[in-house]
């Protein structure tokens, strides 16, 4: 009922305009000549766009007409009050085009002839017209998730003629509003892909399709899409503290099924300071770290990197690895000269020891300046023939195990052929 009473309004509305030459009030109080003609009402003819109407009139060939008026007012909004739009600076010319209009909208308009004098004729009766409505939305528009570090939009071209590109708006969440991301100059042209997105997030896009005019249609549907996550990393990492110069790395493979290889990280520190020393394809689970010397300490991480180049996070707990320590030091519990030689006894550090080495320092002139090494001794004892009174001697010991890995000198024991003493 409510709609029949609008439509009734609007009809009544529309004939009384029609009929009357001056129904509206006007912003400006024109000096308007009574006695000349005014424009024939008959000959106006129009062609509405969405944002413009376009108005052809016959001229009126009078010499003293120097151009024509445009007064426009609303209806659409209910105004009643006309407004100057144009003034045309010749009575040759008799078409306009009516810009920046609102899709969808009555307009009502009153045309009259201005004169050399200052003068107007009065105005035509309403001349009605609408603009015509936007375009429609684009249609068929989706998202595609678990893309690396990008999103992809689709959609159907546009099949309006009038369409001249598209905008792509992009949610911000920071300020909760949409905002332009890019313009899509071709109609054909149905695609759009924002790269250098975070791993694993959810993004929210929208396309307008726009007019030559600018005019933009209503927004297709919220379009919303996920990034893709990084690979799981391997797991239960194992780092070895028993192997000579080397760290060997063990893991389970990546639950990620499309890992193709693995990084492994090291640092001397256990929170900082990691470099990539190696990569290995997927179907290793396995790494030795060969390092120059014994007992080194370091820390080791292992990342997945799967086929689009996304590697799991470094944020991680890292994993100890330490090379095989040197034995430890033998102690010498026995130093005494026995008539003209040294002998010297000790105890192994730990069982590791298959042989040992004995170091014997030579003072002279007040500095040790010469040094002798005895290697591949396989007992816990040793026999210094090589003395000479009056000279003082200091003698340590070194572990050697299977693998020829050296312990540290043990503490020295000194000897002086003349007065020998611990």
């Amino acid at each position: 009922m409510k709609e029949l009473k609008h439509l009734v309004s609007l009809i009544a509305l529309i004939f009384l305009i029609s009929g009357c030459a001056n129904i509206f009030n006007t912003t400006t109080t024109p000096k308007v000549n009574n006695s000349f003609q005014t424009v024939n009402y008959s000959s106006i003819k129009s062609i509405p766009d969405m944002a413009s109407i376009g108005f052809e009139w016959q001229r009126i060939d009078d010499h003293r007409v120097v151009g024509y008026n445009f007064y426009r007012t609303e209806l659409s909004k209910g105004e009643k009050t006309l407004k100057l739009i144009k003034a045309t600076d010749s009575r040759y010319v008799t078409h306009y085009v009516d810009k920046g209009l609102e899709p969808k909208t009555k307009y009502a308009y009153q045309i009259s002839a201005r004169l050399s004098d200052g003068s107007e004729s009065p105005t035509t009766n309403a001349y009605i017209v609408e603009t015509l409505p936007r375009i429609k939305p684009v249609e068929f528009a989706q998202a595609i998730s678990n893309l690396p570090r990008k999103i992809k939009l689709i959609w159907h071209p546009h099949s309006d003629p009038r369409v001249s590109y598209y905008r792509v708006e992009k949610y911000n969440t920071l300020i909760n509003e949409w905002i332009f991301q890019s313009k899509i100059t071709q109609r054909l042209s149905a695609e759009y892909i924002e790269t250098g997105l975070k791993d694993n997030t959810t993004y929210k896009y929208r396309v307008k399709a726009f007019s030559f005019e600018d005019v933009e249609s209503a927004p297709s549907p919220i379009l919303e899409a996920k990034t893709k996550p990084v690979p799981l990393p391997p797991r239960n990492i194992i780092a070895s503290n028993n192997i000579p110069q080397s760290v060997f790395l063990t893991w389970e493979k990546s639950p990620t099924a499309d890992v193709v290889e693995y990084n492994i990280y090291r640092s001397s520190y256990k929170l900082l300071g990691y470099s990539k020393i190696a990569t290995v394809n997927a179907n290793s689970t396995e790494y030795t770290d060969k390092i120059s010397s014994s007992g080194k300490e370091y820390f080791y991480k292992v990342t997945a990197v799967d086929k689009d180049g996304l590697e799991s996070s470094e944020d991680v707990d890292a994993i100890r690895g330490i090379t095989l320590a040197p034995p430890l030091k033998p102690t010498i519990t026995l130093a005494q000269i026995q008539g003209n030689k040294a002998i010297l006894n000790w105890q192994s550090g730990d069982n590791r020891a298959v042989s040992y080495n004995v170091n014997k320092k030579v003072k002279k002139y007040l500095i040790f300046s010469d040094t002798t090494k005895f290697e591949n001794i396989s007992g816990l004892r040793f026999e210094d023939n090589d003395i000479v009174d009056g000279v003082e001697y200091r003698y340590s010991v070194q572990a050697v195990d299977e693998f020829g890995i050296v312990s540290a000198n043990s503490d020295e024991a000194k000897l002086t052929l003349s007065n020998s003493r611990l």
